[in-house]
């Protein structure tokens, strides 16, 4: 099976090869499920209906109401961690924890912004100032999402994000090169040109597209509305199924183009990060790609430990589309239960981090988390069972992070554990460090900005009663991807290996 993870090539030189390590399957208890809240897709005026409602007494495991974080102060200059001593000392540790992390993976993103065309850095230094001078177009995706957090927790104004959300999408309209819509993955900070040869990437833009609509539908009725729009509209997504027409029957998905050699020779094929660049496909309003081809792609299903789920091994391809996504209680047209999966994934992924105690002192039973990340050999795709495994004794505190919606005792705990134990090595300005080797002695000294999205955007949805999966979700696109996919609110069933 190819493993292709877009978002681990970052730079050719970070190609390295993972070394297998044994591991045992052991069963364990299956906590309880994050309660699930009653959410729906927003209503809007449109002439397309909301999902069905679930009936009335249909048995459904509910996960408690989640907690509205409480509001701190809004320093000068937009930076939320000059404000932690005014913060309400009332806050739990656990609760003080999950704000600090937030408020800290949002500093990234306002600090890391040229605030002149709005570009976000891919990566920053933790603890120093940096050169680094590139952009990634799925942190800037990240990044305009965070904007819609910050505003509605009183981080910044709301004057302060409308700016930096219409410089941002001002910049994409009109001056960062596109072709066919498709913005390429790296791009120069300052001429927003493209940089290391990167790709016209599909699943790129679709993240950055997700930022993009978030902010219109936190901004409705302004120009940031019609921007994003505008730049939605755009993208041709014919054009990427088709080759540019040379596939006429083509129904996947390209991974992207490039000018020198042209369509990348990969495609969507097969479960990962991509739901969400499906959805928008389909929901197009200008360039959809027929119903057949959210089917089209493979779901291959594994267990490990007892743990069945789709058989990808890194937990950030089980991750990025739940960010925007509120995939509890549906099925699509296959009916499958894509929210069940990911709760069986990071269960899975964290078995296997016990499993390999013994030959990993960095593993724990609270210090656990393989995704892609950085690594003491370069930038590595890790990843557990059932999906392809490559470790070596890695963890990354973003994948337990990003799986509070799926494990929140779980996630809670190892970020708790993590910052116990490893607070001097790995705890900086914007919070955790990417990742951290204690076997290699080895403690990364940068954040990467798609990492800090998914933590600081999951940990929202868990504590603000899912407060990105309501905003993304109500902009009529959306809505329209999803119901075309053939998602219904439906009674749970559980995911059966074929």
């Amino acid at each position: 099976m190819l493993l292709f993870v877009c978002l681990g090539c970052r730079q050719q030189s970070y190609s390295q090869d993972g070394i297998d390590l044994q591991f045992t399957s052991t069963n364990v208890n299956t906590p309880e499920l994050l309660p699930t809240s009653t959410l729906r897709p927003a209503s809007a005026e449109s002439n397309i209906p909301n999902f069905p409602e679930i009936p009335e007494n249909t048995d459904i495991p509910n996960i408690e109401p989640t907690v509205t974080t409480p509001q701190a102060p809004v320093a000068e200059n937009g930076d939320a961690s000059e404000v932690d001593e005014a913060k309400n000392l009332d806050i739990d540790p656990t609760e003080q924890l999950l704000e600090d992390i937030a408020q800290r993976a949002f500093d990234f993103f306002w600090q890391e912004t040229n605030p002149d065309n709005g570009l976000i850095k891919d990566r920053a230094n933790n603890f120093s100032t940096d050169s680094y001078d590139v952009s990634s177009i799925a942190a800037i995706g990240f990044g305009l999402t965070s904007l819609c957090v910050a505003k509605e927790h009183g981080w910044i104004t709301e004057n302060d994000a409308y700016d930096r959300a219409h410089t941002t999408l001002l910049t994409f309209a009109n001056d960062v090169e596109n072709v066919n819509g498709w913005f390429y993955h790296f791009l120069d900070m300052e001429t927003g040109q493209r940089v290391w040869e990167s790709e016209a990437s599909s699943i790129d833009t679709a993240l950055f597209l997700a930022g993009a609509l978030s902010v219109a539908q936190c901004f409705p009725g302004t120009e940031v509305e019609v921007l994003a729009n505008i730049i939605y509209e755009r993208v041709d997504f014919m054009w990427m199924l088709t080759d540019g027409g040379s596939l006429p029957d083509e129904q996947l998905l390209g991974h992207g183009w490039k000018p020198e050699t042209g369509f990348l020779p990969y495609r969507w094929d097969q479960y990962s990060e991509h739901m969400i660049l499906y959805i928008l496909a389909l929901g197009s309003p200008t360039h959809p790609i027929p119903s057949s081809s959210w089917e089209a792609w493979e779901r291959q299903i594994g267990t490990y430990a007892g743990y069945t789920t789709f058989a990808q091994g890194p937990l950030f391809t089980h991750q990025f589309s739940h960010v925007w996504i509120d995939f509890r209680n549906m099925r699509d047209s296959l009916r499958y239960d894509y929210f069940e999966s990911s709760v069986n994934a990071t269960l899975a992924n964290r078995q296997f981090a016990i499993d390999n105690i013994d030959a990993c002192e960095t593993y724990d039973e609270n210090v656990w988390g393989l995704t892609a990340s950085d690594g003491p050999d370069g930038y590595m795709a890790y990843g557990a069972p059932p999906g392809t495994i490559v470790h070596d004794c890695t963890i990354a505190p973003s994948a337990s992070a990003s799986s509070i919606v799926f494990t929140p005792e779980l996630s809670i705990a190892a970020l708790e554990t993590m910052y116990e134990l490893y607070e001097d090595e790995i705890w900086g300005r914007y919070g955790f460090s990417d990742a951290f080797n204690v076997d290699r002695a080895w403690w990364d000294t940068d954040i990467i900005g798609i990492d800090q999205g998914n933590t600081l955007l999951m940990i929202e949805n868990y504590r603000n009663n899912g407060f990105v999966w309501q905003t993304f979700m109500s902009h009529p696109a959306v809505r329209l991807g999803l119901q075309k996919a053939g998602f219904t609110y439906s009674i749970y069933l559980p995911l059966v290996e074929n």
